[in-house]
């Protein structure tokens, strides 16, 4: 199940945090897996070239927090995955088969329906030509949006959590951050916030529903 990772409850929880990818998309290391494959890659090309290969860190960092932008991203990622990948859109066409996480997203109506404030805090992956959050229709669900290209601070750093919670203007205490990536959350107990670390979407929407009281109903 999804594991609520600072244990204690928050004073009257009146602000939801929520991570973008992973959380309120569906685990996309499967789509991006067959991307690859479908583009003549080896299956893990995707995660290799981002996380292992010392230049596709450095530019997904820099794309990260606005030091560059996503076509300039797109070109120079195609060229480490391969001579025969086209550069156009490369980030949109890697992504585009990723599906929002419908549960989650009304788990997030029903919060904000009961008085919740909302915020979207999200480490970038680009915003044009590819827009991640306007493909999820996630983006006006949320009171506050904290999105690492644009105010040049990406998780983990602490900066980002509080630029948040005055944003929110909630005290940590008050607040709830759900991400799927345990080195994500140290920074937000620090200040106060109760974290959860994503899993299934079932398992986080179900850990959800019994800290904040509320219920998620799918659209019919």
């Amino acid at each position: 199940m999804a594991q609520r990772t600072n244990t204690a409850h928050p004073d009257t929880p009146r602000g939801l945090i929520l991570d973008f990818a992973g959380v309120l998309t569906a685990d996309p290391r499967p789509v991006h897996r067959a991307w690859c494959e479908s583009e003549g890659l080896l299956a893990e090309a995707w995660r290799a070239t981002l996380n292992d290969n010392p230049e596709g860190r450095r530019l997904y960092t820099a794309l990260e927090i606005g030091q560059i932008g996503q076509a300039e991203w797109n070109e120079g990622t195609a060229a480490l995955l391969g001579t025969h990948i086209a550069p156009e859109n490369l980030m949109g066409r890697a992504w585009a088969k990723v599906p929002p996480a419908r549960r989650m997203a009304a788990l997030a109506r029903a919060a904000k329906a009961v008085g919740y404030r909302l915020a979207l805090l999200s480490n970038s992956f680009g915003l044009e030509p590819f827009n991640p959050y306007e493909q999820a229709g996630i983006w006006d669900l949320f009171d506050v949006h904290v999105v690492s290209e644009v105010v040049g601070l990406a998780k983990p750093d602490p900066a980002i959590y509080q630029l948040t919670l005055d944003r929110l203007d909630l005290p940590g205490s008050s607040c709830v951050f759900v991400d799927d990536h345990p080195v994500n959350l140290p920074p937000a107990e620090a200040l106060g916030i109760t974290t959860v670390l994503a899993t299934t979407e079932g398992e986080t929407v179900d850990e959800l529903e019994r800290l904040l009281g509320v219920s998620a109903v799918l659209p019919v």
